[in-house]
This record gives C-alpha cells, structure tokens and sequence, in this order.
C-alpha cells in the first residue's frame, strides 16, 4: 500500500478491476449523474468519459480504495468543466463542485451519493432504459448497458448482431429519450404498472435467450442468464411489494437451477428426462422457492410469472421425470392459458398433457393449434409433435415432423439434436 492508500497493481490487474467495478457500480453511477444533471444521455457519456480515465489512471497510480467514488467524482468534475465552457456556472454548480472536492478528500471512507436515494435513482434508471418511447430491441441494449453494465460488445455477443448495431441503437435510443424529454423520474401512479410490466418482459426476454439462443453455435448462454437474475434480484429489492418481480425472480432461479446439467461436456443439449438432477443448483431452488413464498405473502395471488415460476418449481421438487406431478402441470398451464393466452402457452400444455394423459390427447391439441394457422415458422411446434407421433409409433411422420423443425431451428445445436431424431 502507498501513503495515499491505493494498491499499486500491475496493468492486467487494473483493467480487471476497472471491468469489475464498472460491471457492479455502474447502474448507481450513471443514475447519480443523471440526477445530478438531469439528462440521461450525458449522464451516460460522462461515466463513460470517467471509466476511460480510469483506464489510463489506474494502472499507474493504482485502483482508489473507493473506485466507485473515484469515478464519479471524475465524471462529476467533467460536467462541471462542461457547464463552465457554456457560461452555465451558478451558484447550484459552485455548490456541486464544492460537494465534488469534499466527496474527493473523504473517498477512502464515504460514498459520492445519498445511500437512502440511490434504490429510487436506480429504479428510475431501470424505468428509463425501458421507456415505451424505445423499440424493444432498443430497451433490451439499453437495460443491459447502463443498469447491467455490459459492453456494446458483450451485448452483440449475446444476441448475435454486429456490435456496430447495438452500438447504433444506443446512440438512437438516447437521441429518442432525449427528444421526448423523458424526466428522470418514476412513472405516475396510474403509469407505474404497465410500465413496470414493459421492465419485466425485457428482463424476462433476457433470461430467454440465455435459456435457448435464437442462434448461432451455443445452445444456452449462462453469462446472459445471470445477468437477468441479477437484475431483477435488484428490481425485487427495489420495489419488494410488487408480487410479478418476485414471480419472475422466481422463475428465472427455479429455471437456472437446471443449467449445469442442460448441456453435456461438448456443450450439447441434455434434455430434461435425460438430465442427472444431482447437478441441479439446490440453492438456487431454494432461492426461487422462497421468491415464491414472498409472491404469496403478500396476499395478491399468482400473475403469469408466478404460475410459470410453479411449474419450473414442480420440475425442480421431482426426483425423476416419472414422478413429476404433471396433473398439477396441467393445471398450473390451463390456468395461465386464461390468464394470458398465448399460443406457446397451448403448446407447452399439450407437452404436459402428452405426460399426464398420454401422447393421442396432446396431438389433438398441437393439431387443432396447426389448424388456426398457430406458430407457423415456430420449430418446437413440429418438434412437439414429432416427439408425440414417435410415441404413438408412426415413425415416419415424426421423421418428416423432426426434419421439418431442424429447417426452421435457428440454433446450430439444437438443429443438429432435430436431425438427429429425424436420423
């Protein structure tokens, strides 16, 4: 240690710890700026300017004892600087930059921020990178940048795009939040739900594809996995008394729970009859398990993220496949179907139909779904059916179903496991 405090590590080390801290920090950074200059966009520019710093700093003079504090600090210093270029130095930014220094002088020991504001400043973060205003697409980029910390890079990674695509929707979804001035600020009252439910479905799309890619050479992504429970553990603790966050909180546990042994030692897929359940994450069931309870506690029954998260708990409490109670299931799914109807939804009954009942009544279903012109273009729809004409014994039509679903399959794993079966 020096006498100002720092370690002194190598280069390598720095940037790591640079990574790290941006990765857990980031989130309070960029919402504590955009308070304090109440614009999104250069809040978010100037962090980035701070971590840049950082990048040059650290590797020489070592990583502060508050690294957090640093870098706000710096970014603070970096708006100050800007406003005294545009004449715009009152006395509220003399105060700022009187609260800069102190903070400076005492980061070794105390945090840049008001700790009992900083949860509502990174939920209106949370509420501004899913503002309706933004495309779905844009939301998701932005979510992940600004509260989850990732890079353009790691982003494209995970959703198999050009990094200069996310780039470019970054850059229009702050052009667009700015254009429509969104306040930094929560939704009213009669707002807060819908958009609390525009957050939950990016989180949840998130965790989806880290579930099952859409494409490209891996089957699941767990990194992205983590990072979706990670920040919707964040939102639960935010806003404990919202029962849908604690459902989809317990949804993605009880389903993360089963990622070890969802791919073998070659990355292929396991499927869940064939999966060695002594690799299931108790922890995590645990986890999912007492966010379900936490749903119930507050007395305003089961949403749809709750009644997914029952069903992952029914997988996640059976020793085997066979003693699965799949009439719950069943149930559990036709009770979701009337509370949010959806096509997916049928079809997934009809999978747990074909275990509680047997395969004939489930192939009534899937047909009547090909019928209403359902899910064309979607592969687990004749995949599902393959694997219930297989069970009935046609096995040519479940060849022809199989290979139908490995054209339509994006993901080269998956696809290969569909050509097999059709093998």
């Amino acid at each position: 240690m020096t006498a100002e405090g720092v370690a002194r590590p190598a280069s390598q080390d720095a940037r790591r710890a640079v990574a790290a801290v941006w990765r857990i920090e980031s989130a309070k950074i960029v919402a504590t700026l955009t308070r304090m200059t109440g614009d999104f966009a250069l809040a978010e520019d100037l962090a980035q300017e701070a971590l840049a710093e950082a990048l040059e700093q650290w590797p020489d003079a070592g990583v502060p004892r508050n690294p957090a504090a640093w870098l706000t600090a710096v970014a603070k210093r970096r708006a100050i600087d800007g406003w005294r270029r545009q004449e715009r130095y009152d006395d509220r930014i003399a105060a700022i930059a009187h609260d800069v220094e102190r903070e400076q002088d005492e980061a070794s020991d105390a945090l840049p921020w008001d700790p009992d504001a900083i949860d509502d400043d990174v939920l209106r973060l949370i509420f501004i990178a899913c503002h309706p205003v933004l495309s779905r697409e844009a939301q998701i980029a932005l979510t992940l940048r600004v509260v989850g910390g990732l890079g353009s890079e790691e982003i494209a990674r995970a959703f198999l795009v050009p990094v200069a695509t996310v780039q470019q929707r970054i850059v229009r979804a702050k052009k667009t939040l700015g254009a429509a001035h969104a306040p930094f600020e929560l939704p009213p009252r009669e707002e807060f739900g819908s958009r609390l439910s525009a957050v939950l479905g990016v989180l949840y799309l998130i965790f989806n594809e880290a579930h099952t890619a859409s494409g490209g050479e891996d089957w699941m992504r767990p990194d992205l996995g983590r990072e979706a429970v990670r920040l919707t553990r964040v939102l639960a603790g935010l806003v404990p008394r919202e029962p849908e966050v604690h459902g989809l909180l317990a949804l993605m546990e009880l389903t993360a729970a089963r990622f070890p042994a969802r791919v073998d030692r070659h990355g292929d897929p396991v499927l869940l009859a064939d999966q060695d359940r002594a690799r299931w994450d108790r922890g995590a069931i645990a986890r999912g398990r007492a966010a379900l309870a936490r749903v119930d506690a507050l007395g305003r029954g089961r949403g749809g993220y709750a009644l997914q998260a029952s069903i992952a708990e029914c997988h996640a409490v059976a020793a085997s496949v066979e003693q699965t109670d799949w009439d719950r299931i069943v149930m559990l799914y036709e009770a979701l179907g009337r509370l949010t109807p959806s096509p997916v939804i049928e079809l997934n009954r009809a999978a747990a139909v074909a275990m509680a009942t047997g395969p004939a009544s489930a192939l009534r279903i899937i047909d009547s779904l090909i019928a209403a012109g359902e899910l064309r273009g979607y592969h687990l729809l004749p995949a599902t059916r393959g694997e219930l004409l297989l069970r009935l014994g046609r096995d040519d039509e479940a060849r022809a179903e199989f290979a139908a679903a490995a054209r339509l399959a994006g993901n080269d794993r998956e696809r290969a496991l569909l050509e097999a079966k059709a093998r």
